[in-house]
């Protein structure tokens, strides 16, 4: 069943009107999460994803006009995986911390192929020293996770389909 197909059943269902959708997204094509450190966040995300970043202009992060201009990300970086973005932008002062219960992101969620990588990327955060939840099954979502803090506390969720 398609999403716009379901979505309009469940309008339905509420007794909604279902019009048609003002844009049909295929998919993220970035997301970029603001950082305290780009050189620590860097570090960590490329540990992570065992992948340098794609763009990247972390080493002009001293330069005065960096943080006004948008061609080089700010100073930030990206990591492309998937046909999709996850972008680093140094702009929040070192002392700030990721707050989930205020209004934005909650956490983000990536996707793996299979409950054995998820038991394969504890193992691997674990040599990495690099805290972790329990690898968590998620009957009603069809979904089993994996949740790691990033450098700033924003919550990374690795998710993968129920077996």
């Amino acid at each position: 069943m398609g999403i716009n197909l379901a979505m309009a059943m469940i309008v339905h269902e509420l007794g909604g009107v279902m019009s048609e959708p003002i844009v049909t997204p295929l998919g993220f094509a970035h997301v970029r999460l603001t950082v305290t450190d780009i050189h620590r966040s860097k570090a960590f995300y490329e540990q992570l994803f065992g992948m340098p970043p794609g763009s990247d202009f972390s080493d002009q992060i001293d330069d005065p006009t960096i943080h006004d201009d948008p061609w080089r990300t700010y100073g930030g970086c990206s990591f492309t995986f998937g046909g999709q973005t996850l972008g680093l932008r140094p702009v929040a002062p070192a002392e700030d911390r990721f707050d989930p219960d205020r209004v934005g992101l909650d956490h983000v969620s990536f996707r793996v192929e299979s409950v054995d990588d998820l038991h394969a990327a504890v193992e691997r955060l674990d040599a990495a020293g690099i805290e972790h939840g329990d690898v968590t099954d998620l009957p009603p979502f069809g979904l089993v996770i994996l949740s790691v803090q990033d450098p700033d506390d924003v919550n990374l969720e690795f998710a993968a389909p129920r077996p």
